[in-house]
């Protein structure tokens, strides 16, 4: 599998959109979900862990998971998420991690997997029973928010109803959304939502 981030991973934490939407969200994770020193997390598409760094002192361990090897290679460089990060550079849709967790949590990673249904599915399956997710990405939007030609993309965002009703479907409950963060480029504002619910 061709790794689409690499040449992006090197410039991506000094990228001030991407500071931005990371504080948000990691921001609106804090606030929307109650975190203990017990919990065990996954970070679904961690890429080099900026909401991973803003949730580590708030959980016991956070499993970092993307398919981007120089994503994680950025992660593992980072003093402060030692001893709390471990890294899996998988795809848990056809290789299933061993470990069920409290929290699931992704950000802006849903629109680069084909199959949003056999996403939380398997994000399901990954929990433990009463566990939680926390997932934020774009609110349907016209397909201009990225570059006509990148690749990897496959929803241009996604109607809050519609992820509604796929989380109902694969057993998710007290479905909830706020709004993460706006992400205001080339004069368009594009709204980031957060969803919250239980296993």
């Amino acid at each position: 599998m061709s790794d689409l981030f690499k040449e992006k991973a090197q410039e991506w934490d000094v990228n001030q959109m991407v500071q931005q939407l990371s504080a948000g969200i990691g921001g609106a994770i804090l606030n929307n979900v109650a975190l203990d020193t017990d919990m065990h997390v996954m970070d679904f598409g961690a890429g080099t862990g900026l909401i991973s760094a803003h949730i580590a002192p708030n959980v016991e361990k956070i499993t970092a998971v993307d398919i981007s090897e120089a994503m994680l290679d950025q992660l593992l460089a980072k003093p402060e998420l030692k001893g709390k990060v471990d890294i899996a550079c998988r795809n848990i849709l056809s290789d299933p991690l061993d470990e069920k967790f409290d929290l699931i949590m992704s950000a802006m990673a849903m629109h680069h997997v084909k199959d949003t249904a056999e996403l939380m599915s398997s994000f399901s399956e990954h929990l433990k029973p009463g566990g939680k997710i926390a997932l934020a990405d774009l609110d349907k939007e016209d397909g201009s928010f990225h570059p006509a030609d990148v690749e990897g993309v496959y929803h241009d965002g996604f109607e809050r109803s519609e992820i509604e009703n796929v989380l109902k479907s694969s057993g998710f409950s007290n479905i909830s959304f706020v709004t993460a963060h706006t992400v205001d480029k080339e004069g368009k504002s594009y709204p980031i939502f957060l969803v919250t619910a239980d296993k």
